[in-house]
């Protein structure tokens, strides 16, 4: 090596320690059925209609926050209307600027995604290549330094990130299920060693959903769900469990060996069954003391009285809305559609933070 390049490799190993050693402002933990941060209930105090907020994780799907196409017949559909070219930087600088306002509404948490989700938001097919993931589970670089960028910040604002690590639209494109395994290993490990403690883990997006790799089907996702738990840095461990399609109650094994409970709420459209999913889940024989939190309903109706997620706030479910552009609706709509515009200016948007606001009395 010449001596040359010393200094400039040196700086660059500062660079990366220092980025890891400042993590861990923010921790969240469990007690029973609510969730701490930094050892206190969320939302101190807070009730709403008489039913009571604190200990809940309000919370909203934004899984494209670092969301690249590294398919080159695709990646033109996702270009900015102002230069002509989709930006994966650019999108996640966007995203952490826009976090504070949501935290201000009463916004404590977010899901994101290693493989993101579908930038249609519903898709038969998924030709584009978004994962932080190489087809043999070795991380990528790129993407990984975007997700570092996204938790970093949200830890220095008190909020958490619940981090999916594999999607159904991306994970044919590992070669073996070994690949799976050994992409858990790296995403935990990875996690560990940063040394954040305001993330919860989403194994897979909806475990039953069109998933090529029986490892990440709900017969053997809870291998998985143990692989990560069971990881450890010194005495700390990750917290993590998985999600299931819309309205589908988990199994009683999965719920047993998770930290929390997600639910999703797409499909349902009858608000009282959202509080008969909160029921069903706490009545399965798996269950014990534990958060219950949809991190996924595609519902609104925010002005009427009753809707998702009055009701999951009823059932005092955490509730996570899922916001995606319809075909032929402008930039500013849709929070899963790249290019996406990660500000609070669309009426649908404003209609949800409106009400997260009113429910959570908002954050500084």
């Amino acid at each position: 090596m010449s001596q040359a390049k010393q200094p400039s490799i040196i700086i660059c190993a500062l660079s990366t320690l220092l980025a890891f050693s400042n993590a861990g402002e923010t921790r969240v933990s469990i007690s029973g059925e609510d969730f701490l941060i930094n050892g206190a209930k969320t939302y101190p105090g807070q009730s709403w209609k008489g039913h009571r907020i604190e200990g809940l994780l309000m919370n909203s799907r934004m899984v494209q926050a670092t969301f690249d196409d590294l398919n080159p017949e695709t990646v033109k559909r996702w270009a900015y209307p102002d230069t002509g070219k989709w930006d994966a930087n650019r999108n996640t600088r966007e995203f952490i600027a826009a976090m504070p306002e949501w935290k201000a509404h009463g916004l404590l948490a977010f899901t994101i995604n290693l493989q993101g989700g579908s930038p249609e938001g519903y898709s038969k097919n998924q030709p584009w290549e978004n994962s932080a993931f190489s087809p043999d589970g070795t991380l990528r670089t790129a993407f990984m330094d975007r997700t570092r960028q996204v938790l970093d910040a949200a830890d220095k604002l008190g909020m958490v990130v619940i981090l999916g690590y594999f999607y159904f639209g991306q994970d044919q494109r590992f070669t073996t299920e070994a690949a799976i395994v050994k992409a858990t290993d790296n995403a935990t490990q990875w996690l560990l060693d940063g040394g954040w403690t305001n993330v919860l883990v989403e194994v897979n997006n909806e475990t039953n959903v069109k998933y090529d790799h029986e490892i990440l089907k709900p017969g053997r996702i809870v291998e998985l769900i143990r692989r990560v738990r069971s990881a450890k840095k010194g005495e700390r461990r990750l917290m993590a469990g998985t999600s299931y399609g819309g309205g589908r109650i988990p199994d009683a094994e999965v719920v047993a060996e998770s930290d929390f409970v997600l639910l999703h709420g797409n499909g349902v459209t009858d608000p009282s069954k959202i509080t008969r999913m909160v029921a069903e889940t706490r009545a399965l024989s798996g269950y014990t003391p534990k958060p219950i939190l949809f991190n996924e309903d595609d519902h609104e109706g925010f002005e009427r009285e009753t809707n998702n997620l009055t009701s999951s706030v009823a059932a005092h479910a955490s509730w996570g809305w899922f916001d995606f552009r319809r075909k032929g609706e402008p930039q500013n709509e849709g929070y899963q559609s790249p290019p996406v515009d990660w500000g609070i200016g669309s009426t649908r948007k404003k209609a949800f933070f409106g009400k997260l606001r009113e429910i959570t009395g908002g954050l500084r």
